[in-house]
């Protein structure tokens, strides 16, 4: 996996811009420790920080194409995986293309040399790449279907500038870091508008779609979409199809010649990933499979159940290790590395904005940077509840038929706190903007004429999940794991999968009256039989009253601050009043990510200074 950037002029010469470019790209060493690399004409500049996995040898980039009299044809920087291009790789060859590397990156390139803005319809993988075409003077930024890889851009007067994250257009004197209305909302709304920043005027690439920069002109197109098409498979085809395409796609992405490992929770998802990559592996002669999972000092003696986590991880985690061998690493966290502002300093530094759900996002960081150590790749369980309906909110009828997002309408008990200002928060206008994404999404839900009510209903449900649950996980997912320089791949994303699952009717994605039956019916010869009766347990989160204490003594400890600019945003008053209200209660969930909130706006604006324009 690798940072990408990019500054396409429209009057500086590139060439004298040297320290601009290398400042861009320097702000891409953590997705790419390895290898730097940049390239620029008078017109453009890419840059390009690698971390290897393929090709260790081989494959540096910015890749560039030239003609036997060294004239420019084409110029690439590029992050992802391609789990296919072995196969397009021969097909190449058979098309008379030769190879000096054995690497992703140059099939990449030479698949758009042979088949133009076409490639993207053969490439299976997880992908956010730009390619200059020289020869037509044009950019082409794409990403990949489910948005795994993130890029970003900037249609400026002075010029276009585009990078992995954010941070890389920050680096440029171009760009003004300015945050509107717009911005804030995806700072404090549950649900955000894809392509969406919290930047104005920065946008970011959608899932599926190419952006084609040509003559000062910028214009936009979805090349991949979740179809609705007819299921013709009896239940035990449809089994075995889901079988068959695990099993393809976890060998695919196992492909590596760097230290790989799988992320274990003790769930079916998690669990279904690693017995398979365990049986690829075994079978293949290779080492036991690596596997890691998370867990909290002191956490299985407070656990108490609720309603997302019917039961710890631990011995689920235990259990499947054993049964397939794994070679396995506990992550054992304590509250002062939860508790650490190193700690979320980097998680600010990797998302560019205030993230949400705080404690969680330094846990997986935390996670990540263990796995780190042994490991550069890991392969993940993300996005199975969202493809099979995993969710609890699912097989909810009041939440399924609520008019709003489901997950919202599972939520409702616990009224929403808000923070901020009146005056901001009356602008901001959350439920109608929440409501006008819901039925901006509704209307391009593909469906299948005449089908049963219960099955077209479903079908929205599943869509927006995969449209806007997704793209929170993955984000998160990314950066966090990025930002140790960890790949982590997800094989639950793969189109294929994610288009074949789309189409089953619900009566059959359910068959044994449970959640994820498809799923469990796929796999259940190879886990437990414990693992394969669990219910969902969602991410764990700490139970410890004492680390709610320590986030409600850093809350208070700003509030004896009224002139910090969170204050701006935030009503002083009502900080007060949630702290007061919170001293009795400080295990609350939901009442301490009002406080972390708070806290991530409030170190976010010390350390980016960003101008507010609401």
């Amino acid at each position: 996996m690798c940072g990408v950037v990019g500054w396409l002029s429209y009057g500086v010469d590139l060439t004298a811009e040297g320290e601009v470019i290398t400042a861009m790209t320097d702000t891409m060493a953590c997705r790419g420790p390895d290898e730097c690399g940049m390239w620029s004409t008078p017109r453009i500049a890419l840059g390009h920080r690698r971390l290897a996995i393929i090709d260790l040898d081989g494959g540096r980039q910015p890749m560039v194409e030239r003609r036997e009299d060294g004239e420019v044809l084409v110029a690439l920087t590029y992050s992802g995986e391609v789990y296919n291009y072995r196969e397009l790789r021969r097909d190449l060859v058979g098309l008379g293309h030769t190879f000096r590397t054995s690497s992703d990156t140059e099939v990449v390139l030479k698949a758009y040399l042979a088949w133009g803005e076409g490639l993207v319809d053969r490439l299976n993988g997880m992908y956010a790449f730009a390619i200059w075409d020289a020869r037509q003077e044009r950019l082409l930024l794409v990403r990949d279907r489910l948005g795994i890889k993130p890029l970003y851009y900037a249609d400026l007067s002075g010029g276009f500038l585009f990078g992995s994250e954010p941070k890389a257009i920050l680096a440029n004197p171009l760009f003004r870091p300015e945050m509107d209305e717009q911005g804030l909302r995806v700072v404090v709304s549950p649900v955000r508008r894809p392509g969406d920043t919290v930047w104005r005027r920065m946008r970011e690439v959608l899932p599926g779609s190419v952006v084609t920069v040509d003559r000062g002109a910028c214009r936009a197109h979805v090349y991949w979409r979740v179809q609705a098409e007819e299921h013709l498979l009896d239940r035990e085809r449809t089994v075995a199809e889901v079988r068959g395409l695990l099993e393809d796609i976890v060998e695919r992405q196992l492909i590596a010649e760097v230290p790989l490992c799988t992320l274990l929770s003790g769930g079916l998802d998690s669990s279904a990933i690693t017995a398979i990559a365990a049986g690829h592996l075994r079978r293949s002669g290779n080492e036991r499979v690596r596997s890691f999972s998370v867990d909290f000092s002191g956490h299985a003696e407070r656990f108490v159940p609720d309603e997302v986590r019917p039961d710890p991880d631990a011995p689920f985690v235990r259990a499947l290790a054993e049964h397939v061998s794994s070679e396995h690493t506990d992550v054992l966290l304590s509250n002062s590395d939860l508790i650490d502002p190193a700690v979320s300093a980097a998680v600010l530094r990797a998302f560019d904005r205030p993230p949400a759900q705080g404690e969680m996002s330094f846990s997986l960081y935390l996670l990540f940077r263990a796995i780190r150590e042994k490991s550069t790749v890991a392969l993940s369980g993300e996005a199975a509840d969202e493809v099979f309906g995993g969710y609890r909110w699912f097989h909810d009828p009041a939440a399924v038929g609520a008019d709003t997002f489901p997950w919202l309408a599972s939520t409702h008990r616990f009224p929403r706190f808000s923070p901020l200002r009146e005056d901001i928060e009356a602008r901001l206008a959350l439920d109608e903007h929440i409501d006008d994404l819901y039925r901006e999404t509704l209307a391009e839900v593909p469906l299948l004429p005449g089908e049963p009510a219960e099955d077209r209903r479903m079908r929205e449900v599943t869509y927006l999940h995969l449209k806007h649950y997704l793209a929170v996980l993955l984000e998160r997912k990314d950066r966090l794991s990025m930002a140790v320089g960890l790949e982590v791949r997800v094989p639950f994303c793969d189109h294929r999968l994610v288009q074949m699952v789309y189409n089953v009717p619900w009566r059959l994605k359910t068959y044994d009256g449970r959640e994820k039956s498809l799923l469990r019916g796929a796999v259940a010869d190879l886990v437990p039989e414990s693992v394969a009766q669990r219910r969902k347990s969602h991410y764990p989160t700490t139970q410890d009253s004492a680390y709610a204490a320590l986030v409600s003594r850093q809350f208070n400890r700003l509030l004896e601050t009224p002139q910090a600019p969170v204050f701006e945003l935030v009503d002083h008053k009502k900080a007060t009043w949630l702290s007061k209200a919170l001293a009795g209660q400080r295990s609350s969930l939901h009442a301490r990510r009002s406080q972390e909130l708070v806290l991530a706006i409030h170190g976010w604006l010390e350390m980016y200074r960003p101008m507010l324009t609401l």
